[in-house]
């Protein structure tokens, strides 16, 4: 059964973004399971759904390591589980 957790990104845009976040993602045996990035201007915005069935790490250990790496890209990276994403924007 899959642990589906969102992960969303957003601040200006830079080199590498994408590559540190995946980096950490496989390193944790994280699997992306859909992805959608876009560049608004100077803006980069990302929004993944990923699995966290196999991952080496608990839910709230990734999330502040996503919030780690977002501070040093000077991003804001956050990570919510599907369930209370789902609640949070229904409408």
């Amino acid at each position: 059964m899959q642990k589906r957790v969102i992960i969303t990104v957003l601040g200006k845009d830079t080199v590498g973004i994408i590559a540190r976040i995946c980096t950490f993602l496989a390193e944790a045996h994280i699997n992306i399971l859909d992805i959608s990035q876009t560049i608004v201007q100077e803006f980069f915005d990302m929004i993944m759904i990923v699995d966290l069935q196999k991952s080496t790490l608990p839910f709230a250990d990734v999330a502040d390591a996503l919030d780690s790496i977002g501070e040093d890209l000077g991003v804001q990276v956050k990570c919510q589980d599907e369930e209370i994403f789902d609640k949070m924007h229904r409408i």
